[in-house]
C-alpha cells in the first residue's frame, strides 16, 4: 500500500475510534452531538455513523424530542457487539485456580466462573478459552493475568513452573485470531486500583502485597503509566537488600513481631524511589491495624512531608479483574496516540 493510501486509512480508523469513544462516553447522542464531542465535521460523523450502523457496532434509536426544529436521530454504542474473556491464574500451596469473566464492551460481566486444580498447565488454559469462545463466538480479545514475570507474551519466571517459557499469547492468537494480552498479576491489580481512583491528573501509586507462603511483590504506576522496568523486574520488592537471606525474610514476614519493621522497609523503599500519591497494602499477612503500624515505622526513614497515603486494599481480586478487563478492552481500541497505551 502506498504511503498516502496508508495514511488515509489510519486517519479513517482514528476518526472511527473517536466516534466510538464519544458514544461510549455519552451513552447516546445525535450526529451533531458526536461532531461537537469529537471535533470532526457533521458530514464526516454522518458517514462514520452509517458505517458503524452497517457493521452492528451502533444502534439506531428513536428520534430525540424536538424543541421546535427538525428532530434528530439518536445513536447508541452497541456494548454487546462483541465480547472479551479475562482469566486470572492463581498459584496456591496445594491447589491452583482459574477465575474467568466474559464481559461486553462496557466491561459488564455476562458470565463468570471459577475452577480449582491440583495441576496447572497450558492445556487447561487453552481448553477454557476454547469453551468460552465456543459459547461466545464474538469474543475479540483475551486477557490473562499470571503470577509471574511476563516479557513479550511469555512468562519468563513465575510461581507455576509448567507455564514458564510457554508462548501462551502466540498460541491463542494464532488459533483463535483474537487480540491477546498476558499480564503480571500485580500490574493488573495496580492498574485496576489506579483506574478506580478517577484521578483528574496523572499520579503515581503502588500496590504492595504480602501473602502467606510467598515472597512480597508490588505493582507500580508512575505518572499514570505502569512501570515495568528494563527487564520487567520492577516491583520485585522481595529482592531489596534487607541484609538477610530470602529464607530468613520469609520467616520474618510470617512472624508478627518482625513483620511490621520488614514490611515498612519495603514500603519506605517504594516511597523513596517513587514518591507516590498513595500506596495500598494487601495480602493475607496484612491486617487492618497493620497499616498505621507500618506508617509509623516508615516515618523512621521518610520525612512526614513525603509520606504518601497508606491504605488497606481489602478486595484486591476485584481490582485485579477490573484492571485486566480495562487492559483487554484497551487492546481493541485502534490507537495512534489516540488511546494511551499501558506499555
Amino acid at each position: 500500500m502506498n504511503p498516502i493510501a496508508n495514511n488515509t486509512m489510519r486517519i479513517k480508523k482514528m476518526n472511527q475510534e473517536l466516534v466510538r469513544q464519544a458514544l461510549k462516553t455519552m451513552k447516546q447522542g445525535t450526529k451533531s452531538m458526536v461532531a461537537q464531542a469529537t471535533g470532526l465535521s457533521v458530514a464526516t460523523c454522518g458517514s462514520i455513523l452509517n458505517e458503524l450502523l452497517d457493521t452492528g457496532e451502533l444502534l439506531e434509536l428513536d428520534m430525540e424530542e424536538s424543541n421546535g426544529g427538525r428532530p434528530a436521530r439518536l445513536y447508541q454504542f452497541n456494548v454487546n457487539f462483541s465480547y472479551i474473556a479475562c482469566i486470572i491464574i492463581k498459584a496456591g500451596v496445594k491447589m491452583h485456580s482459574l477465575t474467568f469473566t466474559v464481559a461486553n464492551l462496557a466491561g459488564e460481566a455476562v458470565e463468570e466462573g471459577y475452577q480449582e486444580t491440583g495441576q496447572m498447565d497450558a492445556e487447561m488454559i487453552y481448553q477454557l478459552i476454547d469453551r468460552l469462545i465456543s459459547r461466545y463466538p464474538h469474543i475479540r480479545a483475551v486477557g490473562i493475568g499470571v503470577p509471574g514475570v511476563v516479557n513479550e507474551g511469555v512468562i519468563t519466571a513465575g510461581d507455576i513452573p509448567e507455564l514458564v517459557h510457554v508462548p501462551l499469547e502466540a498460541v491463542i492468537r494464532e488459533k483463535h485470531e483474537v487480540e491477546v494480552i498476558l499480564e503480571n498479576d500485580m500490574n493488573s491489580t495496580v492498574y485496576g486500583f489506579y483506574q478506580k481512583q478517577e484521578y483528574e491528573y496523572e499520579k503515581s501509586v503502588a500496590v504492595a502485597t504480602f501473602i502467606e507462603g510467598v515472597f512480597p511483590g508490588a505493582g507500580l504506576m508512575v505518572d499514570g503509566h505502569i512501570h515495568r522496568g528494563n527487564t520487567r523486574f520492577a516491583g520485585e520488592i522481595a529482592f531489596l537488600p534487607f541484609g538477610i537471606t530470602r529464607e530468613e525474610q520469609l520467616r520474618q514476614l510470617h512472624d508478627r513481631k518482625t513483620f511490621h519493621p520488614l514490611a515498612a522497609r519495603a514500603v519506605a523503599s517504594l516511597i523513596a524511589v517513587m514518591n507516590p500519591e498513595k500506596i495500598a497494602l494487601t495480602g493475607s499477612l496484612v491486617q487492618p491495624a497493620d497499616v498505621e503500624l507500618i506508617r509509623q515505622e516508615c516515618q523512621r526513614y521518610i520525612p512526614e512531608m513525603h509520606m504518601p497515603q497508606l491504605t488497606l486494599l481489602e478486595h484486591p481480586d476485584e481490582d485485579y479483574m477490573y484492571g485486566l478487563i480495562t487492559m483487554t478492552l484497551e487492546s481493541l481500541a485502534y490507537s495512534l496516540k489516540l488511546v494511551e497505551k499501558r506499555r
